[in-house]
């Protein structure tokens, strides 16, 4: 993996520009929101082009620019200026999840379709599928689950919870989300994806009862 180096020399106005990087991590560090969403549009027209010179695939440089502020966000905690600069971690980030990227696009292509596999999907196409009789308890369980899912979206920030809301019942993309609401595409990306954290880990509990 090639290696980002650091200048031996730095303008005043590249000084400047690292220290605003500094105080972004520094306040990512403190779980500061809002600091992941000025990252992001800061970064993103960076890393973004490093990405697209590695993946064929449009999808694929989306995919891997968004879980690389994702993993910025979540390793925020162990970035440290005296390893090099915010740039150099960000970069080696998007490239070690593009090489993953690449590693699994080349899997997949090596790997055969079963015949099996074809003969499953096709059964499960035209065979119907029978109506399970109305269990009471069942519902009920719904009926419960459904109040938890309701209370954990009610518990969300309220620009968190209108992102999730506008994509999920009102079934505009992110970039609707971001015409609509006057906020830039990076902060509504980022927004959605804390928002889906926080519901995972509220309602965690039920993953573990299907276990």
């Amino acid at each position: 993996m090639a290696t980002v180096t650091e200048p031996t020399h730095i303008p005043r106005a590249e000084a400047r520009d690292a220290q605003v990087d500094d105080d972004l991590v520094a306040r990512m560090q403190s779980g500061d929101e809002r600091a992941l969403g000025a990252f992001y549009d800061r970064w993103f027209p960076v890393v973004h082009a490093v990405v697209s010179r590695m993946l064929k695939s449009s999808d694929d440089v989306e995919d891997v620019v968004e879980e690389a502020f994702w993993q910025v966000w979540r390793q925020a905690g162990r970035f440290s200026g005296d390893r090099g600069s915010v740039q150099t971690w960000l970069l080696t980030i998007a490239r070690s999840r593009a090489l993953d990227r690449l590693r699994a696009v080349r899997r997949r292509r090596e790997e055969p379709i079963e015949p099996e596999q074809v003969d499953d999907v096709s059964a499960s196409m035209i065979t119907p599928v029978a109506t399970p009789p109305r269990d009471p308890s069942v519902e009920v369980e719904h009926g419960e689950r459904r109040g938890h899912v309701l209370a954990a979206l009610g518990a969300l920030p309220t620009e968190q919870r209108q992102a999730l809301e506008l994509a999920y019942f009102g079934g505009l993309s992110q970039t609707e989300i971001a015409e609509r609401t006057g906020q830039p595409l990076g902060t509504v990306k980022t927004r959605m994806r804390l928002a889906m954290q926080k519901l995972r880990e509220r309602l965690s509990v039920f993953a573990e009862d299907r276990r």
